[in-house]
């Protein structure tokens, strides 16, 4: 702003009066006064400006502080509604262990007595309705059950085919299964009864875990009692699981890994990928306590029916085999929550397991040094694009697996009669039992595999590594300019 020009110019225009020099004076001293206070409320204007900005974070910052909090309260919740239920069905089971205990030592006085008459040479009605006669051995009444159809199946010359069609495995892969668990699950006779068959008893367990049909159902297939299928299903499942899981699912070893790589990096050409993982969700009735735990919200507003539900997370190979598995926790947790009370998360935690690769999840998961996703923002580049798509295929690897599982063993699309508490020891065993099969390279109709849907929700902490943030870019950056990523985005 020119101050001085026009009383400057004033003297060479023959102007030498003192007024106007006091006149020019005066104007100076108006503008500089208008001109300060322009630079005041410039002052004023930023200051506001600075303390709205402050008053904006503050307050962003406390809306975090309160999703934060609230956030680690419906965790604390779930864990503890969890450890209730656990502490709930564990008195269960020692109330129903006492009063097994208590029938053995009744059965044990029972059997006793029996002798002891025999022995005497009593004479009486037999208990099997057989007649009388001295010294006659006594046994237990048992109802006679038609047993024709698992004897059927049973013969050397049942055909192949329908062997497959009833146990969803060919007869050289179910006498592998028998020979491993011969030790553990072959019991011996006794003076009441003779022993089930192994053959039997893991027939039982396959044939229900194969079709999910009632215990009603089992028993008239194979000539048993209901009590007794039960109790076979969980005794081979849990032998399943104490001798075959460490065989059968385990984390490969470097060389295994090695071989993973290779084959992930063949089907999307990303590098160091040694997983799929994906978390899918068994339907349960609704338990006696906790039930909010294992509400199943998003199933629920999709089926239009109220859906309980437990977890379970896998993260398989390329074949489609589980190397990992978490099963059990409550249907009502998310994804990430899963994955965070998972053994896998605290070993890559702990140990360093999972030091410079990858398993690919779902955007349900958050992004970390060892777990890779696709972006989730709106707007997304071609080269966001095309990293999506290449981690799709990795992703579908996993899906695909849980659909074959399913198609399998049909007992986890319902509803099962088993109690809850016994659920993860049933469903570990169908995890081995698939992987036996996807090794042994047994076939699935068509027919049997299903669609696995369970609706993904955002990690609430999408992105926990800003080195995975720079990894995932140039990962994308490398798939799109060296022509890995295709164009089915365009």
């Amino acid at each position: 702003m020119n101050i001085d020009g026009n009383c400057n110019r004033r003297p060479k225009e023959g102007f030498s009066d003192e007024n106007d020099d006091e006149s020019c004076s005066s104007d100076r001293e108006t503008k500089k006064k208008d001109l300060n206070g322009i630079i005041t409320s410039l002052t004023l204007l930023e200051e506001q400006g600075n303390g709205d900005r402050h008053e904006q974070n503050d307050k962003f910052r406390e809306e975090k502080s309160i999703m934060e909090s609230t956030r680690n309260k419906k965790a604390r919740t779930v864990l503890e509604l969890h450890s209730n239920l656990q502490d709930y069905y564990s008195e269960i089971e020692e109330t129903d262990r006492v009063k097994r205990k208590k029938s053995c030592a009744t059965a044990a006085t029972t059997v006793s007595e029996m002798e002891k008459q025999s022995s005497n040479g009593g004479s009486g009605k037999c208990e099997s309705g057989q007649g009388q006669g001295q010294g006659q051995q006594r046994r237990l009444w048992v109802k006679e059950r038609s047993n024709a159809w698992w004897d059927e199946c049973n013969r050397p010359d049942y055909p192949e085919s329908e062997f497959k069609k009833a146990f969803r495995m060919s007869k050289s892969t179910f006498e592998l299964i028998c020979e491993e668990l011969n030790a553990v699950v072959a019991k011996e006779d006794t003076t009441l009864r003779n022993a089930i068959p192994v053959r039997q008893r893991v027939a039982v367990c396959i044939w229900r875990l194969a079709t999910g049909e009632p215990l009603r159902l089992v028993s008239k297939r194979f000539g048993l009692g209901i009590s007794t299928c039960h109790k076979l299903v969980l005794e081979v499942c849990s032998a399943i699981r104490s001798v075959l899981m460490p065989k059968y699912l385990q984390w490969p070893n470097e060389d295994n890994l090695r071989k993973i790589k290779q084959e992930y990096e063949s089907i999307s050409g990303i590098p160091n990928v040694v997983g799929s993982m994906y978390t899918t969700h068994i339907p349960i009735i609704a338990p006696k306590i906790s039930v909010a735990a294992y509400f199943n919200k998003r199933h629920t507003e999709r089926n239009q029916k109220t859906s309980y539900s437990i977890t379970v997370q896998g993260v398989v190979d390329p074949t489609g085999v589980f190397t990992d598995v978490c099963i059990g926790w409550p249907g009502s947790m998310t994804d990430e929550q899963v994955l965070e009370k998972s053994a896998l998360f605290q070993r890559a935690k702990n140990g360093g397991l999972l030091n410079g690769v990858w398993v690919v999840g779902s955007s349900g998961y958050p992004l970390m040094d060892w777990v890779l996703v696709p972006y989730k923002q709106q707007q997304l580049t071609w080269t966001q694009h095309a990293f999506n798509e290449k981690i799709g295929e990795i992703q579908r690897v996993a899906k695909e697996a849980f659909g074959r599982l399913k198609g399998r063993w049909s007992c986890l699309q319902k509803r099962t009669e088993v109690k809850l508490q016994d659920l993860p020891v049933v469903l570990g065993a169908c995890c081995v039992l698939h992987n036996i099969c996807e090794m042994m390279k047994e076939g699935i109709n068509p027919e049997l595999t299903t669609e696995v849907v369970d609706d993904e929700m955002v990690a609430e902490d999408g992105m926990r590594s800003v080195s995975s943030l720079k990894a995932r870019d140039a990962i994308a950056h490398n798939l799109l300019h060296h022509r890995f990523a295709g164009t089915a985005f365009l």
